[in-house]
């Protein structure tokens, strides 16, 4: 992987939009350059699109994430340039539209856009924006990446649903929270499904995450994802969700708190007692690299 580069001094680059000739040329085949990244099981399709010269629709990027028929992937991201940051982080979730935030591909995409030369700072930390919002983060180890998230909002208590009480909190994205006394039994697909459309309770849809509380500083998850629509092994929103909810609600005294996903992996969440400040770190590899032919 490449070293720590120092912040440039030069002008950011000048974002162009796509005319349609741009348009019409990117429709046609072509063959594109991606990488495949982990972060902590969640798996990433991410290209290096700084020069903006990729177009990609919902179908084509759906394509690619397929599994069996495509790379396969929980999302695709796409590194542009920004006026205000250091890069810009585009998420879509595999179905091939836009999505919210995504704990995990931050993470993921910090580590690429080190490894590909995005300036970073002494300290290996950088500054991107993704959805709109401003993000910090951190290289703290060799493919282990810490993310400042955005402060959460909207916590709702005991609500009751068709499949049981549950939580509600926004972490970048929603979530919603059911704890249980063991995960291996849960149906996370049938139920989660099921919850993730109850539009009447939850505006949009949301993540649907289950949860066992293991110590005084520690928890299991188990999450069904929004534009996956299925469960994942491992959701970076929603290990921060069921940390702050499970600290809120007194089932967890710690501030740092450890989540191991369905992966196998541990996640970091540490937050200050207001939960303003909210922290997650994991890991982020790469897993391969190659090219495809898209169009």
């Amino acid at each position: 992987m490449c070293g720590i580069a120092k912040r440039g001094a030069g002008k950011r680059p000048k974002l162009k939009k796509h005319d349609s000739k741009q348009k019409e040329k990117y429709f046609m085949t072509r063959e594109i350059s991606f990488s495949k990244l982990s972060g902590a099981g969640n798996d990433f399709v991410i290209i290096d699109n700084r020069d903006r010269s990729l177009f990609l629709d919902q179908s084509e990027i759906a394509a690619l994430c397929r599994r069996r028929t495509g790379i396969g992937a929980d999302g695709l991201i796409l590194i542009e340039p920004s006026l205000s940051a250091d890069f810009l982080m585009k998420y879509h979730n595999a179905d091939g539209l836009e999505g919210s935030m995504c704990g995990n591909g931050g993470r993921a995409a910090v580590w690429f856009a080190h490894a590909v030369g995005v300036p970073f700072e002494q300290d290996g930390g950088c500054r991107f924006e993704a959805g709109g919002n401003p993000y910090r983060a951190w290289i703290t180890a060799p493919e282990t990446v810490r993310l400042q998230m955005l402060e959460p909002r909207g916590f709702r208590n005991n609500i009751e649903t068709e499949e049981g009480i549950c939580h509600f909190v926004d972490t970048g994205s929603p979530h919603a929270i059911f704890y249980s006394a063991g995960l291996e039994g849960v149906d996370v697909v049938g139920r989660g499904r099921k919850v993730r459309h109850m539009t009447d309770l939850f505006q949009g849809g949301t993540n649907v995450n289950f949860i066992e509380i293991t110590s005084p500083d520690s928890l299991s998850l188990r999450t069904f994802e929004r534009g996956v629509e299925d469960e994942t092994l491992a959701c970076g929103t929603g290990a921060v969700a069921a940390a702050l909810m499970s600290h809120r609600l007194g089932m967890i005294p710690a501030t740092t708190i450890r989540v191991r996903v369905r992966s196998g992996n541990t996640l970091e969440v540490r937050f200050s007692e207001n939960m303003k400040e909210v922290f997650l770190t994991g890991p982020a590899h790469v897993i391969y690299q190659g090219t495809v032919r898209v169009g």
